[in-house]
């Protein structure tokens, strides 16, 4: 019957995207749904929910570099907010159980179990962050790959508790298995290359997720780091983002099956209910400690908060670590549910946080600027755009094509600018004049604010029209009068456009054909023929 529950879920995910939430959300309220009439999942389920969370992993790796992790913010900001909030739940909690409110398993708590369910819930979804990062297309922002560099440090610690807890030493082949990893990078490098851009390399990405998995688990190690591990060996591929492109559609159908899987774990009592919205209502502490440590680090407000939103949660991991102290009797099985309903109401709240991310620093930017540093970052200097005339937005293929046509019409008085660093630095390199900046920041706007009235034009080349809409937005505010104008991959998304005022849009998959047919007409003798012939 697992098929069934699942198109159940496609249902809800459905209603949940009409009215503005992320499908991940009606997953699970059609998990709660089911719970409610007595139904549980099957073999299946379970199945597709861990592969769901292993691909998830491996295409986490392929976008990961390692140097992400040594940043002080990533490792110092994971475990210093962790060390704070255990003692704050910890405190929270045996409040809670000396409140007087009449519930049992709380006036029961004493100081190791509050612990334990402290360290549980220190913990934020790495599941949840990705899908909500990807959805807005940002994978490569600044705050993005902050975010993803703390949950990554988090499941490393995850791992060193699941391993201590159990009394499971990794077996001594773990480090021939390291070492081995290391010495077949090469090979596996060209094996990607040599598989094309079809079946094969999706194929190859599904074969490296079994293998990383496998092979960790045959020497004590958790089988979802070693599909993570896989993917940070393959990341420097030239094919690494086309092969996640490939594996996103599995991806996303298997964790169809993680968040119905824990919406029918949760079985709702007033009790369990009453506990769960109170720790629910302990995120906000989460996440002002996070923008707090952040901030220290000298990441800017922006940076700081919508990182800070992207962890304002609970995560699966603690589903993981009551199920392992229910197993051993350190706690109830009440706190298995209690987790699992809060981890659920979480995401619930943080869906629509997450969505209207921009818009909420806009409005808040200027209370929260004064938790920055005076030392700035290099990357978070005032923008410069000296005397260009016209302005890239967006480096992606479409975007640097734009700028490399404009160059040649135009000369040089065209800049780029991309939120991806490492893209801007590849694009200094090859001599385009590109700059560090994010459109949908509304700090962006007010860096160049000095040198817009040099602008003449704005070419928006980036992926999400949301981000395009924020754009037009903010260049209106500030007054900008030059021309705007933005690529869209649908043709529903340029009405939204339009009625921002933008001057034109281009529309890649309608104009390919016209552009393609330009080429043939201006590189091949056909279009002469044929007009010499009528």
């Amino acid at each position: 019957m697992d098929p069934f529950w699942i198109l159940g879920a496609f249902v809800f995910g459905v209603a949940a995207s009409r009215v503005s939430l992320p499908p991940l959300v009606g997953y699970l309220l059609a998990g709660f749904v089911l719970n409610g009439l007595n139904i549980e999942g099957g073999e299946i389920l379970n199945n597709i929910a861990d592969a769901g969370v292993t691909l998830l992993l491996f295409t986490i790796g392929l976008k990961l570099k390692l140097k992400t992790l040594i940043k002080p913010e990533v490792w110092a900001g994971a475990t210093i907010h962790m060390g704070v909030t255990m003692v704050f739940f910890s405190v929270f909690l045996w409040t809670l159980g000396i409140s007087g409110i009449g519930i049992y398993f709380l006036a029961d708590l004493n100081w190791p179990v509050a612990a334990l369910i402290a360290f549980a819930l220190s913990f934020s979804s790495t599941v949840f962050a990705i899908k909500v990062i990807e959805g807005k297309r940002e994978t490569a922002s600044r705050h993005a790959v902050t975010a993803i560099g703390i949950l990554i440090m988090q499941d490393i610690i995850a791992v060193i508790f699941l391993a201590a807890s159990k009394g499971a030493i990794p077996s001594i082949w773990s480090l021939p298995l390291i070492a081995g990893m290391l010495t077949i990078r090469p090979v596996l490098a060209k094996f990607m290359a040599r598989c094309g851009h079809g079946e094969l390399l999706m194929l190859f990405g599904i074969v490296m997720t079994v293998t990383g998995y496998s092979s960790f688990e045959l020497v004590g190690l958790k089988g979802d780091l070693g599909a993570l591990v896989f993917g940070m060996l393959l990341a420097p591929h030239a094919k690494a983002s086309e092969l996640s492109d490939m594996l996103l559609g599995f991806k996303d159908l298997f964790l169809i099956g993680f968040f119905l899987n824990i919406g029918i774990s949760g079985s709702l009592t007033p009790e369990i209910a009453v506990t769960a919205f109170f720790l629910s209502l302990a995120v906000p502490f989460k996440t002002g400690l996070f923008f707090f440590i952040l901030t220290r680090f000298r990441l800017r407000a922006r940076t700081s908060l919508l990182a800070s939103f992207n962890l304002s949660n609970y995560s699966e991991f603690g589903l993981i670590v009551c199920s392992l102290g229910v197993s051993k009797g350190w706690v109830g099985n009440e706190w298995l549910v209690v987790i699992a309903i809060s981890l659920s109401l979480t995401f619930i709240m943080a869906a629509p946080v997450n969505y209207a991310a921009h818009n909420i620093y806009a409005f808040l930017s200027g209370r929260i600027k004064r938790f920055e540093t005076r030392d700035r970052l290099p990357d978070d200097k005032p923008i410069e755009t000296g005397d260009a005339r016209i302005a890239v937005i967006g480096m992606g293929g479409v975007g640097k094509s734009a700028y490399d046509e404009m160059k040649r019409r135009h000369g040089d008085i065209v800049i780029g600018i991309d939120f991806n660093i490492e893209k801007v630095s590849a694009n200094c390199r090859l001599g385009r004049t590109v700059l560090y900046g994010d459109a949908g920041d509304s700090d962006f706007w007010e860096r160049i604010e000095p040198t817009t009235s040099r602008i003449e034009l704005v070419m928006l080349a980036v992926p999400d029209p949301k981000t395009s809409i924020f754009a037009i937005q903010q260049m209106k505010k500030k007054g900008y009068n030059g021309q705007i104008t933005a690529s869209v991959r649908y043709m529903d998304e340029i009405p939204l456009l339009e009625k921002e005022g933008i001057n034109a849009v281009y529309s890649l998959y309608e104009e390919a054909g016209v552009g393609f047919a330009d080429h043939v007409c201006d590189h091949m003798d056909y279009c002469e023929i044929k007009e010499k012939d009528a």
